[in-house]
Protein backbone atom coordinates (compact mmCIF):
# COMPACT_ATOMS: atom_id res chain seq x y z
CA UNK A 1 0.00 0.00 0.00
CA UNK A 2 1.26 3.28 -1.00
CA UNK A 3 1.55 6.23 1.88
CA UNK A 4 0.24 9.29 1.72
CA UNK A 5 2.74 11.64 0.77
CA UNK A 6 4.74 9.53 -1.84
CA UNK A 7 5.53 11.87 -4.25
CA UNK A 8 5.97 14.65 -2.06
CA UNK A 9 9.93 15.53 -1.64
CA UNK A 10 11.24 17.37 0.74
CA UNK A 11 15.08 18.99 1.09
CA UNK A 12 15.56 19.00 4.56
CA UNK A 13 17.83 22.06 5.61
CA UNK A 14 17.11 21.48 9.17
CA UNK A 15 19.33 20.47 12.54
CA UNK A 16 19.03 19.74 16.26
CA UNK A 17 15.50 19.09 17.36
CA UNK A 18 12.22 21.29 15.98
CA UNK A 19 12.96 21.53 12.55
CA UNK A 20 13.93 17.75 11.80
CA UNK A 21 11.15 16.33 14.30
CA UNK A 22 9.27 18.10 11.43
CA UNK A 23 10.40 16.56 8.83
CA UNK A 24 10.70 13.08 10.77
CA UNK A 25 6.87 13.30 10.84
CA UNK A 26 6.68 13.68 7.56
CA UNK A 27 9.42 11.08 6.10
CA UNK A 28 7.03 8.48 8.46
CA UNK A 29 4.12 9.64 5.94
CA UNK A 30 5.44 8.46 3.48
CA UNK A 31 7.60 11.57 2.03
CA UNK A 32 10.79 11.41 0.26
CA UNK A 33 12.64 13.44 2.90
CA UNK A 34 16.75 14.57 1.77
CA UNK A 35 19.01 15.58 5.10
CA UNK A 36 21.29 17.77 3.37
CA UNK A 37 24.31 17.94 5.45
CA UNK A 38 28.00 19.66 5.84
CA UNK A 39 30.30 17.01 4.34
CA UNK A 40 32.16 15.52 7.08
CA UNK A 41 30.73 17.18 10.36
CA UNK A 42 26.74 16.44 9.25
CA UNK A 43 24.14 17.66 11.73
CA UNK A 44 25.71 18.57 15.11
CA UNK A 45 23.91 16.20 16.66
CA UNK A 46 25.32 12.89 15.14
CA UNK A 47 28.18 13.83 18.11
CA UNK A 48 26.44 15.25 21.13
CA UNK A 49 25.54 13.05 24.11
CA UNK A 50 27.45 9.97 22.57
CA UNK A 51 26.89 7.26 24.57
CA UNK A 52 29.00 5.19 22.16
CA UNK A 53 31.98 6.48 20.56
CA UNK A 54 32.26 7.14 17.23
CA UNK A 55 28.88 6.38 16.24
CA UNK A 56 26.00 8.61 15.66
CA UNK A 57 24.48 9.38 19.34
CA UNK A 58 20.46 8.61 20.06
CA UNK A 59 20.21 12.26 19.75
CA UNK A 60 20.62 12.45 15.87
CA UNK A 61 18.96 8.66 15.35
CA UNK A 62 15.60 8.98 17.68
CA UNK A 63 15.18 12.53 15.04
CA UNK A 64 15.92 11.21 11.79
CA UNK A 65 14.54 8.19 11.13
CA UNK A 66 12.88 7.24 7.60
CA UNK A 67 15.14 9.86 5.79
CA UNK A 68 17.85 9.80 3.35
CA UNK A 69 21.49 11.76 3.67
CA UNK A 70 22.96 14.14 1.08
CA UNK A 71 25.91 15.76 1.85
CA UNK A 72 26.87 18.67 0.28
CA UNK A 73 28.99 21.92 0.45
CA UNK A 74 26.25 24.90 -0.42
CA UNK A 75 29.14 27.24 0.02
CA UNK A 76 30.60 25.91 -3.36
CA UNK A 77 29.52 26.14 -6.83
CA UNK A 78 28.94 22.63 -7.28
CA UNK A 79 26.85 22.69 -4.53
CA UNK A 80 25.36 25.41 -5.44
CA UNK A 81 24.39 23.56 -9.20
CA UNK A 82 23.08 20.32 -7.31
CA UNK A 83 20.71 22.46 -5.11
CA UNK A 84 19.33 24.41 -8.01
CA UNK A 85 18.58 20.60 -9.32
CA UNK A 86 17.10 19.61 -6.25
CA UNK A 87 15.16 22.60 -5.74
CA UNK A 88 13.63 22.35 -9.57
CA UNK A 89 12.33 19.02 -8.97
CA UNK A 90 11.14 19.12 -4.97
CA UNK A 91 8.01 19.85 -3.27
CA UNK A 92 9.42 21.62 0.34
CA UNK A 93 12.79 23.12 1.60
CA UNK A 94 12.36 23.11 5.13
CA UNK A 95 14.90 25.02 7.37
CA UNK A 96 16.05 26.26 10.29
CA UNK A 97 19.18 28.73 9.72
CA UNK A 98 19.62 31.56 11.38
CA UNK A 99 17.66 34.94 9.63
CA UNK A 100 19.30 35.43 5.97
CA UNK A 101 20.96 32.21 5.76
CA UNK A 102 19.02 31.56 2.65
CA UNK A 103 19.76 34.71 0.96
CA UNK A 104 23.11 34.51 1.73
CA UNK A 105 23.37 31.40 0.13
CA UNK A 106 22.23 32.69 -3.14
CA UNK A 107 18.90 31.22 -3.04
CA UNK A 108 16.06 34.47 -1.74
CA UNK A 109 12.43 33.70 -1.93
CA UNK A 110 12.09 35.26 -5.09
CA UNK A 111 14.87 32.91 -6.78
CA UNK A 112 13.45 30.11 -5.19
CA UNK A 113 10.39 30.76 -6.72
CA UNK A 114 11.93 31.25 -10.15
CA UNK A 115 13.45 27.82 -10.23
CA UNK A 116 10.17 26.24 -8.51
CA UNK A 117 6.80 28.46 -8.58
CA UNK A 118 5.41 25.30 -6.70
CA UNK A 119 8.00 25.10 -3.63
CA UNK A 120 7.21 25.54 -0.40
CA UNK A 121 9.95 27.10 1.82
CA UNK A 122 9.06 26.34 5.39
CA UNK A 123 11.23 28.10 8.40
CA UNK A 124 11.52 27.37 12.48
CA UNK A 125 12.41 30.61 14.20
CA UNK A 126 12.82 32.28 17.48
CA UNK A 127 10.41 34.67 17.07
CA UNK A 128 8.22 35.91 14.08
CA UNK A 129 9.17 38.53 11.21
CA UNK A 130 9.23 41.73 12.98
CA UNK A 131 9.46 40.72 17.00
CA UNK A 132 12.01 43.19 18.89
CA UNK A 133 13.55 40.10 19.96
CA UNK A 134 13.88 38.35 16.06
CA UNK A 135 17.76 38.46 16.39
CA UNK A 136 17.68 36.24 19.41
CA UNK A 137 19.26 32.95 19.19
CA UNK A 138 16.61 30.85 20.85
CA UNK A 139 17.22 27.18 22.05
CA UNK A 140 14.39 25.47 23.90
CA UNK A 141 14.54 26.32 27.78
CA UNK A 142 14.93 30.10 25.79
CA UNK A 143 11.44 29.36 23.67
CA UNK A 144 9.59 28.49 27.59
CA UNK A 145 10.99 31.55 28.87
CA UNK A 146 9.53 33.21 25.93
CA UNK A 147 6.48 32.13 25.47
CA UNK A 148 5.33 31.87 29.33
CA UNK A 149 5.72 28.35 29.76
CA UNK A 150 8.29 28.85 32.66
CA UNK A 151 6.77 31.76 34.58
CA UNK A 152 3.96 29.60 35.20
CA UNK A 153 5.50 26.20 35.72
CA UNK A 154 7.07 25.20 39.45
CA UNK A 155 5.71 25.89 43.01
CA UNK A 156 5.17 29.52 44.24
CA UNK A 157 8.38 29.02 47.10
CA UNK A 158 10.61 28.42 43.93
CA UNK A 159 11.94 30.04 40.63
CA UNK A 160 10.09 29.71 37.28
CA UNK A 161 10.81 25.70 35.60
CA UNK A 162 11.26 24.50 32.75
CA UNK A 163 9.57 21.75 31.31
CA UNK A 164 11.38 18.08 30.24
CA UNK A 165 8.82 17.80 27.78
CA UNK A 166 10.37 19.59 24.50
CA UNK A 167 7.56 22.61 24.31
CA UNK A 168 10.09 24.77 22.28
CA UNK A 169 11.07 21.95 19.93
CA UNK A 170 9.77 19.32 19.01
CA UNK A 171 6.30 21.40 19.25
CA UNK A 172 7.33 23.80 17.13
CA UNK A 173 8.00 21.11 14.46
CA UNK A 174 4.74 19.47 15.00
CA UNK A 175 3.15 23.07 14.15
CA UNK A 176 5.45 23.59 11.53
CA UNK A 177 4.27 19.79 9.83
CA UNK A 178 1.16 21.18 9.77
CA UNK A 179 1.67 24.20 8.50
CA UNK A 180 3.38 22.36 5.78
CA UNK A 181 0.34 20.20 5.20
CA UNK A 182 -1.60 23.14 4.64
CA UNK A 183 0.30 24.73 2.50
CA UNK A 184 0.31 21.26 0.09
CA UNK A 185 -3.36 21.77 0.06
CA UNK A 186 -3.36 25.21 -0.78
CA UNK A 187 -0.99 24.49 -3.21
CA UNK A 188 -3.32 21.44 -4.73
CA UNK A 189 -6.00 23.83 -5.56
CA UNK A 190 -3.90 26.99 -6.80
CA UNK A 191 -0.77 25.54 -8.21
CA UNK A 192 1.16 27.97 -5.82
CA UNK A 193 3.77 27.49 -3.56
CA UNK A 194 4.40 29.90 -0.47
CA UNK A 195 6.30 30.13 2.68
CA UNK A 196 5.54 28.94 5.98
CA UNK A 197 6.91 30.13 9.20
CA UNK A 198 6.40 29.09 12.61
CA UNK A 199 8.16 30.87 15.72
CA UNK A 200 9.54 28.92 18.90
CA UNK A 201 7.62 31.82 21.25
CA UNK A 202 4.55 31.46 18.90
CA UNK A 203 4.35 27.45 19.73
CA UNK A 204 5.39 27.30 23.47
CA UNK A 205 1.96 30.11 23.61
CA UNK A 206 -0.40 28.05 21.35
CA UNK A 207 0.28 25.34 24.36
CA UNK A 208 0.22 27.97 27.16
CA UNK A 209 -3.39 29.13 26.24
CA UNK A 210 -4.96 28.41 29.37
CA UNK A 211 -2.38 30.15 31.15
CA UNK A 212 -3.66 33.24 29.12
CA UNK A 213 -7.06 32.47 29.76
CA UNK A 214 -6.30 32.49 33.45
CA UNK A 215 -4.30 36.11 33.36
CA UNK A 216 -7.05 37.63 32.23
CA UNK A 217 -9.63 36.01 35.09
CA UNK A 218 -7.20 37.18 37.28
CA UNK A 219 -7.42 40.53 35.85
CA UNK A 220 -10.98 40.59 36.06
CA UNK A 221 -11.63 39.39 39.62
CA UNK A 222 -8.48 39.05 41.60
CA UNK A 223 -8.06 35.36 42.15
CA UNK A 224 -8.05 31.96 40.43
CA UNK A 225 -10.43 29.23 42.48
CA UNK A 226 -8.71 26.43 41.12
CA UNK A 227 -5.19 27.45 42.17
CA UNK A 228 -3.79 26.06 45.44
CA UNK A 229 -3.12 29.20 46.51
CA UNK A 230 -6.95 29.58 46.74
CA UNK A 231 -8.74 30.96 49.38
CA UNK A 232 -6.11 30.53 52.22
CA UNK A 233 -3.06 32.28 50.00
CA UNK A 234 -2.37 35.56 48.14
CA UNK A 235 -2.24 36.45 44.45
CA UNK A 236 -0.29 39.00 42.91
CA UNK A 237 -1.56 40.60 39.24
CA UNK A 238 0.41 37.67 37.77
CA UNK A 239 -0.96 33.83 36.94
CA UNK A 240 0.73 32.08 39.77
CA UNK A 241 2.99 29.13 39.69
CA UNK A 242 0.44 26.17 40.47
CA UNK A 243 2.52 23.20 41.52
CA UNK A 244 1.06 20.14 40.49
CA UNK A 245 -2.95 21.95 40.13
CA UNK A 246 -5.11 20.86 37.55
CA UNK A 247 -5.05 23.83 35.54
CA UNK A 248 -8.74 22.92 33.99
CA UNK A 249 -10.69 23.61 36.75
CA UNK A 250 -11.00 19.43 37.84
CA UNK A 251 -8.36 19.64 41.42
CA UNK A 252 -5.63 17.45 40.96
CA UNK A 253 -2.04 16.78 42.90
CA UNK A 254 0.33 14.25 43.04
CA UNK A 255 -0.10 12.02 45.42
CA UNK A 256 2.64 9.68 47.79
CA UNK A 257 2.24 5.68 47.44
CA UNK A 258 4.00 2.66 48.73
CA UNK A 259 7.62 3.29 48.70
CA UNK A 260 7.75 6.62 48.68
CA UNK A 261 10.56 7.02 50.82
CA UNK A 262 13.40 5.46 48.64
CA UNK A 263 11.39 5.63 45.23
CA UNK A 264 11.26 9.03 43.73
CA UNK A 265 8.03 8.16 41.37
CA UNK A 266 6.30 6.21 43.65
CA UNK A 267 3.02 8.92 42.85
CA UNK A 268 0.33 9.39 41.31
CA UNK A 269 -1.99 11.92 40.11
CA UNK A 270 -5.15 11.96 41.43
CA UNK A 271 -7.82 14.30 40.08
CA UNK A 272 -11.12 14.93 41.48
CA UNK A 273 -13.54 15.74 38.87
CA UNK A 274 -17.06 16.44 40.04
CA UNK A 275 -19.01 13.86 38.19
CA UNK A 276 -16.49 11.80 39.63
CA UNK A 277 -16.72 12.80 43.65
CA UNK A 278 -19.22 9.35 44.29
CA UNK A 279 -16.96 7.06 43.26
CA UNK A 280 -13.99 8.39 44.54
CA UNK A 281 -16.12 8.28 47.89
CA UNK A 282 -16.96 5.20 47.54
CA UNK A 283 -13.31 4.20 46.78
CA UNK A 284 -12.00 5.75 49.73
CA UNK A 285 -14.74 4.28 52.11
CA UNK A 286 -15.87 7.46 52.81
CA UNK A 287 -19.37 6.95 52.09
CA UNK A 288 -20.52 9.52 54.27
CA UNK A 289 -18.88 12.50 52.07
CA UNK A 290 -20.99 12.01 49.08
CA UNK A 291 -24.02 13.90 50.39
CA UNK A 292 -22.29 16.36 53.37
CA UNK A 293 -23.13 19.83 52.34
CA UNK A 294 -19.65 20.74 53.39
CA UNK A 295 -17.88 18.26 50.81
CA UNK A 296 -20.80 17.01 48.23
CA UNK A 297 -19.76 20.49 45.64
CA UNK A 298 -16.55 21.90 44.00
CA UNK A 299 -16.84 24.96 45.60
CA UNK A 300 -17.52 23.62 49.37
CA UNK A 301 -14.36 21.47 48.74
CA UNK A 302 -12.12 23.86 47.71
CA UNK A 303 -11.10 25.27 51.23
CA UNK A 304 -10.68 21.82 51.89
CA UNK A 305 -8.76 20.14 48.84
CA UNK A 306 -5.70 19.50 50.73
CA UNK A 307 -7.43 17.82 53.59
CA UNK A 308 -9.03 15.74 50.81
CA UNK A 309 -5.62 14.87 48.99
CA UNK A 310 -3.95 13.89 52.85
CA UNK A 311 -6.72 11.57 53.31
CA UNK A 312 -6.52 10.08 49.80
CA UNK A 313 -2.62 9.73 50.72
CA UNK A 314 -3.08 8.17 53.60
CA UNK A 315 -5.32 5.73 51.79
CA UNK A 316 -2.55 4.97 49.35
CA UNK A 317 0.34 4.42 51.63
CA UNK A 318 -0.29 0.37 51.64
CA UNK A 319 -0.55 0.49 47.81
CA UNK A 320 1.51 0.72 44.83
CA UNK A 321 1.10 3.07 42.35
CA UNK A 322 -0.20 0.70 39.53
CA UNK A 323 -1.87 -1.45 42.36
CA UNK A 324 -3.61 1.84 43.33
CA UNK A 325 -4.42 3.23 39.98
CA UNK A 326 -5.84 -0.69 38.95
CA UNK A 327 -8.15 0.07 41.95
CA UNK A 328 -9.57 3.48 40.96
CA UNK A 329 -10.05 2.80 37.39
CA UNK A 330 -12.14 0.57 38.25
CA UNK A 331 -14.42 3.28 39.53
CA UNK A 332 -13.72 5.34 36.87
CA UNK A 333 -11.61 8.21 38.45
CA UNK A 334 -9.31 10.07 36.07
CA UNK A 335 -5.42 9.15 37.80
CA UNK A 336 -2.31 7.41 36.05
CA UNK A 337 0.79 6.17 37.73
CA UNK A 338 3.80 8.65 38.21
CA UNK A 339 6.10 7.27 35.05
CA UNK A 340 9.55 6.89 34.49
CA UNK A 341 11.16 6.80 31.27
CA UNK A 342 12.81 3.20 31.84
CA UNK A 343 9.13 2.05 32.77
CA UNK A 344 8.09 3.52 29.53
CA UNK A 345 10.98 2.04 27.55
CA UNK A 346 9.45 -1.58 29.08
CA UNK A 347 5.65 -0.84 28.63
CA UNK A 348 4.11 -3.92 26.60
CA UNK A 349 0.83 -1.58 25.63
CA UNK A 350 3.54 0.98 24.15
CA UNK A 351 5.43 -1.39 22.61
CA UNK A 352 2.69 -3.14 20.70
CA UNK A 353 0.98 0.11 19.93
CA UNK A 354 4.05 1.46 18.07
CA UNK A 355 4.45 4.41 20.58
CA UNK A 356 7.68 3.23 21.26
CA UNK A 357 9.94 1.24 18.69
CA UNK A 358 13.29 -0.78 17.91
CA UNK A 359 14.69 -0.17 15.09
CA UNK A 360 17.90 -1.34 13.52
CA UNK A 361 21.07 1.25 12.92
CA UNK A 362 23.95 0.20 10.91
CA UNK A 363 26.50 1.21 13.37
CA UNK A 364 24.92 1.11 16.36
CA UNK A 365 22.64 -2.00 16.05
CA UNK A 366 19.10 -1.81 18.01
CA UNK A 367 18.12 1.14 19.60
CA UNK A 368 14.71 2.34 21.21
CA UNK A 369 12.76 5.09 19.25
CA UNK A 370 9.81 6.79 19.90
CA UNK A 371 6.75 5.90 16.95
CA UNK A 372 4.03 7.99 15.41
CA UNK A 373 2.16 9.02 17.90
CA UNK A 374 -0.83 9.41 15.29
CA UNK A 375 -2.49 6.34 14.55
CA UNK A 376 -4.64 5.48 11.63
CA UNK A 377 -6.82 2.40 10.79
CA UNK A 378 -5.76 1.90 7.40
CA UNK A 379 -1.85 2.56 7.33
CA UNK A 380 0.80 1.30 9.83
CA UNK A 381 3.33 3.67 10.52
CA UNK A 382 7.36 1.88 9.72
CA UNK A 383 9.70 3.80 11.63
CA UNK A 384 13.46 3.10 9.87
CA UNK A 385 16.82 3.21 10.99
CA UNK A 386 18.68 7.01 10.91
CA UNK A 387 20.67 7.26 7.80
CA UNK A 388 24.37 7.49 8.09
CA UNK A 389 26.34 10.88 7.13
CA UNK A 390 26.24 10.92 3.11
CA UNK A 391 24.66 7.18 2.62
CA UNK A 392 22.60 8.36 -0.01
CA UNK A 393 24.79 11.09 -1.72
CA UNK A 394 25.68 9.12 -4.67
CA UNK A 395 21.59 7.87 -4.78
CA UNK A 396 20.68 11.74 -4.93
CA UNK A 397 23.15 12.50 -7.64
CA UNK A 398 22.43 9.85 -10.04
CA UNK A 399 18.53 10.41 -9.48
CA UNK A 400 19.39 14.18 -10.71
CA UNK A 401 21.25 13.08 -13.86
CA UNK A 402 25.08 12.98 -12.55
CA UNK A 403 27.12 10.08 -14.19
CA UNK A 404 29.86 7.96 -12.34
CA UNK A 405 32.07 10.71 -13.38
CA UNK A 406 30.41 13.72 -12.21
CA UNK A 407 29.81 12.19 -9.20
CA UNK A 408 33.60 11.48 -8.58
CA UNK A 409 34.34 15.09 -9.50
CA UNK A 410 31.20 16.37 -7.47
CA UNK A 411 32.69 14.17 -3.91
CA UNK A 412 36.34 15.52 -4.96
CA UNK A 413 35.41 19.42 -5.15
CA UNK A 414 33.13 18.66 -2.02
CA UNK A 415 36.32 17.39 -0.13
CA UNK A 416 36.83 18.47 3.26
Amino acid sequence: MSKPLEGIKIIDFTHVQAGPACTQLLAWFGADVIKVERPGSGDVTRSQLRDIPGVDALYFTMLNSNKRSLTLDTKKPEGKEVLTKLIKESDVLVENFGPGALDRMGFTWEHIKELNPGMIVASVKGFSDGHHYEDLKVYENVAQCAGGAASTTGFDDGPPTVSAAALGDSNTGMHLAIGILTALHARNKTGKGQKVAVSMQDSVLNLCRVKLRDQQRLDRIGYLEEYPQYPHGKFSDVVPRGGNAGGGGQPGWVLKCKGWETDPNAYIYFTIQGHAWAPICKALNRPEWIDDPAYNTASARQDKIFDIFAVIEDWLKDKTKFEAVDILRKFDIPCAPVLTMKEIANDPSLRASGTITEVDHKERGKYLTVGSPIKFSDMTVEITGSPLLGEHTDEVLASLGYDKKQIADLHASQAV
